[in-house]
């Protein structure tokens, strides 16, 4: 029985928040700019860790500022960094062009997404996995009804990337249940596909739940109708017998320092994204739209004047004001940086309701806060503790700083910092430090709140 149609060529669609082109560490190409498989030493004896990947938000992308960054380029350099080796990455269309190299010997390893299958691993060598996730259909939040049981699939039009393991998920679900079909898209990545449904170019779509996740903050329309699978695993996988580099992999990652590493990319790519909620976020999309692109230019002279991001000012901003130069709050705060009379003042702001002034002395504030940290608090928890100095205040940051060397803590660390901060709102901990009490959850969800809106609008800013 045929389940699916194949569609060959096609546009690939700009997505120029999450797929970028261009060159990160090493070279990346097509295909056809791919060593042939006998001049492929190994990475012992050259140095050098040839990867394949493929663009998009859990594997590797450049930032703004062209920097490569992603969960799998981060894994994967960390990894090699501990052997000493370089990195060489090609980049592919595809996770079928990825597949591709792996068969014909092009590549030491293939790092971009891959679900590890008992078919993919009959043909090639799997590495160790990283990720757990589930496959979901999504939709259009508009759709009625919404397909909720795989028996309510059969009629409506559904497209998932060729080669992907949703192919094969969808086919077993055709074989039990009578009339559904799909397109397997050679052309188009699963966040274009993603973007198609948020457009209704298409009814449906299957992804995984770390790619929904990250991509339903710019296309807050998206809905997950079911998960059509259990937890499955990403990770690595290697050109078949590679069984002695696949060894040393599998032993990293199971080492405090690939326990590390991973612990890194949950907390810079995924845990601070929170519960998906569609008003914010619509808003918020709405508003980039409407009112971001009157400020952007003065966000900019921000960033030249202090150093402080464009992009992390706006989010700042953003989550402040929504961007409203008038804006006022019941406690006097004003301004599109919600600036206090007296911050203002001492930053010679004579006006909060005047945007560039606003902005200007906002982007001084934070610059401060960042700059009276101290030098050896690496990025990016120096700014994160910024950001929460900057929400509570230094003399409150400081108590917090100094009862997590008394329980234990890295004072240094977001990620230990974040759950100290609570503490002055605790009465067992707050009437021993020196500015007392404070609402210290507040800056935590502070934090969070302007990473996710900075994801989302960096993309105005390149």
């Amino acid at each position: 029985m045929v389940h699916k149609l194949r569609v060959l060529g096609g546009v690939l669609l700009p997505l120029t928040f999450i797929i970028t082109t261009g060159c990160g560490q090493g070279n990346a190409g097509s295909a056809a700019s791919a060593k042939p498989s006998e001049q492929l030493a190994p990475p012992e004896e050259t140095g050098v860790l040839e990867v394949a990947t493929r663009n998009g938000s859990t594997t590797y992308y450049l930032d703004r500022h062209e920097n490569p960054v992603g969960p799998e380029y981060s894994l994967i350099s960390q990894f090699a960094d501990s052997k000493g080796w370089t990195v060489n990455w090609t980049m592919y269309d595809s996770t079928a062009a990825v597949l591709q190299a792996l068969q014909s010997g092009n590549t030491h390893m293939a790092a971009a997404g891959l679900t590890h299958l008992p078919s993919r691993s009959e043909k090639f060598t799997r590495g160790p996995a990283h990720t757990e996730i589930v496959e979901q259909l999504v939709c259009h939040r508009a759709m009625r009804p919404m397909p909720r049981k795989p028996e309510n699939m059969p009629n409506i039009s559904i497209a998932v990337t060729a080669g992907s393991s949703y192919v094969e998920t969808l086919n077993k679900l055709a074989d039990e249940h009578e009339g559904i079909t799909f397109i397997e898209d050679e052309s188009k990545t699963t966040e274009v596909l993603l973007s198609d449904v948020a457009r209704q170019d298409i009814d449906c779509t299957v992804a995984d739940s770390n790619i929904v996740q990250v991509m339903r903050r710019h296309f807050p329309h998206l809905e997950v109708a079911m998960n059509l699978t259990q937890g499955n695993n990403l990770g690595w996988y290697l050109p078949a017998g590679s069984e002695e580099l696949a060894g040393t992999a599998h032993e990293w990652m199971n080492s405090t320092e690939g326990d590390a590493a991973m612990g890194y990319v949950e907390s810079r790519y995924y845990a601070y994204i929170g519960e998906f909620d569609f008003v914010d976020l619509r808003a918020l999309n709405r508003r980039i739209d409407e009112r971001l692109p009157g400020f952007i230019t003065r966000f900019s002279e921000a960033e030249i004047a202090t150093g402080m991001p464009a992009d992390l000012l706006a989010a700042l901003a953003y989550q402040e004001s929504h961007w409203d130069p008038s804006a006022v709050s019941p406690t006097g705060v004003r301004g599109i940086m919600m600036l206090t009379r007296r911050t203002a003042e001492s930053l010679g702001v004579m006006d909060r309701l005047d945007p560039t002034a606003a902005i200007d002395g906002g982007a001084r504030y934070l610059a401060d806060r960042h700059r009276r940290l101290p030098d050896t608090i690496p990025e990016p928890d120096r700014t994160f503790l910024a950001l929460a100095s900057y929400n509570i205040g230094r003399g409150h940051l400081l108590d917090a700083r100094q009862l997590a060397r008394e329980l234990g803590k890295n004072p240094d660390s977001w990620d230990d910092m974040k759950e100290v901060l609570p503490l002055k709102a605790d009465k067992r901990y707050y009437p021993s430090t020196r500015y007392g009490y404070a609402r210290g959850y507040e800056p935590v969800h502070y934090v969070q709140r302007i990473r996710n809106y900075r994801d989302v609008i960096s993309s105005a800013f390149d």
